[in-house]
């Protein structure tokens, strides 16, 4: 459930212009050399002219649910939605609505592109289009770069994760994965290349009751993570789904971390964002992208 806004907060933010544009000189610097990993969330969407597919939670459920008979009670309910389908029609069927929810690949923002020229050597991606990995097939036709995708377990039962090849295959033995310039972490699964989602209740309770024990995060996440800081772009913290996953990829990590946030956040946002060390930029996500991008 998404918290209630709060006219006021407790979170650590920027509040001089001048500040914050020097912050994102040094946050771009960062990136440049590896030190600060970017964390993409669906509103970097917002970024591209065109975009054909579900932007939000809430666009998505009202997808489903739009192909999907649900009981009213749940119909905005993404999660609960999705589990419905799985238990009344069946897994397949959550499956091909996704597909066909993320059939379209937008065309990625000056920003997408910008990180895929830049490669770092990590990039979270906690959405299910394939905008990110499209620039990445543009700007690195050389291959250098490879996505490990969070598996349900009701379809890869003991399997947590899949690497994938700058080509969509799928590797036998991860190990490959090391000598990647860039690894695109897609924690929820994604559309590409072989439609692995988490979305329903039952795929989040098997996860959640392993990830605090880190067992669902790859290996090489942890070892890309460790000493770095993340630069949350496009995410929101007012639910708790979000709040556990951002936790727990960002474990044994650096202490400090930033998140362009413009709207007030909520009394649970800011808790999180005190309690995990980040910092909120309060731009608009379309200013500090054209900074980004200009650095």
């Amino acid at each position: 459930m998404n918290d209630l806004a709060l006219p006021e907060s407790d979170a650590p933010v920027l509040e001089r212009p001048a500040d914050v544009h020097a912050l994102v000189a040094d946050l771009v610097a960062g990136m440049k050399q590896g030190r600060v990993l970017p964390y993409l969330g669906p509103g970097v969407l917002s970024l591209s002219s065109d975009v054909p597919v579900p932007a939000t939670p809430e666009a998505l459920v009202a997808q489903l649910t739009a192909k999907a008979t649900v009981p009213h009670k749940i119909r905005n309910r993404l999660t609960q939605a999705a589990q419905f389908i799985e238990n009344f029609k069946h897994r397949k069927s959550v499956v091909q609505l996704m597909n066909e929810a993320f059939q379209a690949v937008p065309q990625p923002s000056a920003l997408h592109t910008w990180l895929a020229r830049i490669a770092p050597p990590m990039v979270v991606e906690s959405w299910y289009d394939d905008t990110f990995t499209r620039a990445c097939a543009a700007q690195r036709p050389q291959g250098d770069w490879g996505q490990v995708q969070g598996l349900s377990q009701s379809e890869h039962f003991s399997t947590w994760a899949a690497f994938y090849d700058a080509r969509g295959e799928r590797l036998k033995d991860p190990t490959p994965a090391t000598a990647w310039r860039t690894l695109v972490y897609r924690p929820i699964g994604g559309r590409s290349p072989a439609g692995n989602y988490l979305v329903s209740d039952s795929d989040y309770v098997e996860v959640l009751t392993e990830i605090d024990i880190q067992t669902p995060i790859p290996a090489e996440v942890q070892r890309r993570r460790q000493g770095r800081g993340f630069l949350f772009l496009g995410c929101r913290f007012n639910d708790q789904l979000t709040r556990t996953f951002a936790r727990q990829i960002m474990k044994r990590s650096s202490d400090q971390h930033w998140a362009v946030l413009p709207e007030e956040p909520t009394r649970m946002e800011a808790r999180f964002l005190e309690e995990q060390g980040i910092c909120r930029i309060p731009l608009p996500l379309a200013e500090v992208a054209a900074l980004i991008c200009a650095g």
